[in-house]
C-alpha cells in the first residue's frame, strides 16, 4: 500500500478498471493477444486530445493566448 494517498487512489482505480475489463472481455490484458494495441492507443489519445480541447474552450483566456 502506498504512503501517498493520491498514488493509492490511482492504484485503486487501475485495479477497478482491470476488474471491469476482465469481466467485460473475459480475459486479462496479459493473455489477450488478439487486439491491435497500437490502434487502441492511438484512438484513446485522439479521444484525450478532444477532451482537452473541450476543457480548454471552457477556461477563460489567459496571458493573451487563444482557446480557439
Amino acid at each position: 500500500m502506498s504512503k501517498d494517498p493520491i498514488v493509492q487512489k490511482v492504484l485503486d482505480k487501475y485495479i477497478k478498471r482491470s476488474e471491469i475489463g476482465i469481466a467485460k472481455y473475459k480475459t486479462t490484458l496479459q493473455d489477450n493477444n488478439k487486439d491491435n494495441y497500437l490502434q487502441h492507443l492511438q484512438d484513446e489519445l485522439m479521444d484525450a486530445s478532444l477532451y482537452i480541447e473541450k476543457l480548454l474552450s471552457k477556461i477563460p483566456q489567459q496571458n493573451g493566448t487563444s482557446n480557439t
